[in-house]
């Protein structure tokens, strides 16, 4: 057996933990939906865990005091009622679940907080604005989909990502290959991602915005084209968001929290 992985709350002890100073808590946040026909309803949860422990690792082998916490399998679905088993949990009922485990944080004395965010209809920059200043802890939102930009991404994938596609396919080829549906030739089982278009312009240029319904937008649920997915192209994924946002845990489990935190010191102010 494996021994427990200190930076993983899931796997130590109180023993442990009662002995160990912690300076940063990382809380990825899932969801439990369809991903098209070929991956399975736990891909956001498997994305946060497998994304959590790629990060936590590497900062604490750089001496992070970072503490990894159970992946929170429940999103937001309201766009996704229409498929069954979309496991709803509504923004205001996750923002109370998050600020409780926020105040649970601080009273264990870690007042730096990073959300990993696995899942789209999770909005949570609202809860950071109702936050500041009325808890001790420093909340930081990641959603890790969002770390590469164009020239990145492309980089690596062909099709564009938006849910269940060649990235989310990729991620869980990585970790959990055996969970992905295929074919009797090899071929994922899954339709092409395409979607519906919209009536309005400004709808498809994004100049106004709607809670898009998945069971119109979508055929099976799939936004993106999964099928050149690789499981090298979910390797390459992960390395680059370990080599982004490791270093921020580990600068962050080092920073002094003052009156100018997170800003730079200005000795002229």
């Amino acid at each position: 057996m494996p021994a427990p992985r200190p930076w993983k709350l899931s796997e130590v002890r109180y023993g442990h933990v009662k002995e160990t100073s912690y300076e940063v808590a990382v809380l990825p946040l899932g969801a439990t939906e369809p991903h098209n026909l070929h991956l399975p309803y736990g891909t956001d949860d498997y994305e946060g865990t497998m994304i959590g422990e790629r990060i936590c690792e590497a900062a604490h082998a750089q001496g992070a005091k970072v503490i990894l916490l159970p992946t929170m399998p429940y999103g937001t679905e309201t766009n996704m009622r229409k498929f069954p088993l979309a496991m709803n949990v509504n923004p205001s009922t996750l923002y109370a679940v998050v600020t409780d485990l926020v105040q649970s944080l601080v009273e264990s004395g870690i007042k730096k907080v990073v959300l990993l965010n696995s899942h789209g209809g999770n909005e949570m920059k609202p809860l950071l604005r109702e936050l500041y200043g009325k808890t001790e802890a420093h909340v930081f939102l990641c959603n890790w989909f969002k770390v590469l930009d164009g020239d990145d991404y492309h980089q690596i994938f062909k099709h564009n990502e938006d849910h269940a596609g060649e990235m989310e396919t990729s991620l869980i080829l990585a970790y959990n290959p055996e969970l992905v549906a295929r074919r009797s030739d090899g071929s994922f089982d899954a339709d092409s991602g395409a979607v519906r278009p919209m009536q309005f312009e400004a709808l498809e240029k994004g100049w106004v915005s709607i809670t898009r319904p998945w069971h119109l937008l979508t055929t099976n649920s799939g936004s993106g084209n999964p099928h050149e997915a690789t499981a090298e192209k979910g390797e390459q994924l992960l390395q680059i968001l370990a080599n982004r946002l490791a270093p921020f845990l580990v600068q962050l489990s080092a920073a002094n929290v003052d009156d100018s935190f997170p800003f730079e010191v200005n000795e002229g102010r």
